[in-house]
């Protein structure tokens, strides 16, 4: 079946709008840390499934991936520490945003720099809290 542009455009626009998004800033900073403004202990609390915004500025540290990617940001699991699903993500230098939803599972995770970034990339790592 054939689509024509018009057609396709109004299937968008029957697509119903999200509602509002919890809105997540962090800095990937080159220091090797991520950081939140205003807490001296960056540390993200959701709700679970929830739809989440994450708007990230990433600044390059003294080392970065070959496809120029500067940070990463992988959610594991504190139990086990297995990868959660859609939330492997790579930084390049600059601003970006990711749409995620939250994990569906309530309890403690942990955020993790999958760049080796600096000789600090180590310590490069925050706390995720999923709230029932």
């Amino acid at each position: 079946m054939v689509v024509g542009i018009a057609a396709v455009g109004a299937l968008f626009a029957m697509v119903p709008k999200t509602a509002a998004q919890h809105v997540i800033e962090i800095t990937a900073d080159k220091d090797s840390r991520y950081k939140m403004a205003r807490l001296r202990t960056p540390e993200i609390t959701v709700k679970a499934g929830e739809q989440v915004l994450l708007r990230v500025t990433a600044n390059r540290g003294k080392t970065w991936n070959r496809d120029g990617s500067i940070h990463g940001f992988t959610l594991l699991r504190a139990t086990d520490r297995t990868k959660v699903e859609g939330w492997d993500l790579l930084f390049k230098p600059g601003k970006q945003e990711f749409v995620l939803t939250a994990p569906q599972e309530p309890g403690e995770y942990e955020v993790v720099c999958t760049v080796i970034c600096s000789e600090d990339h180590e310590g490069m790592h925050m706390k995720l809290t999923v709230l029932p």
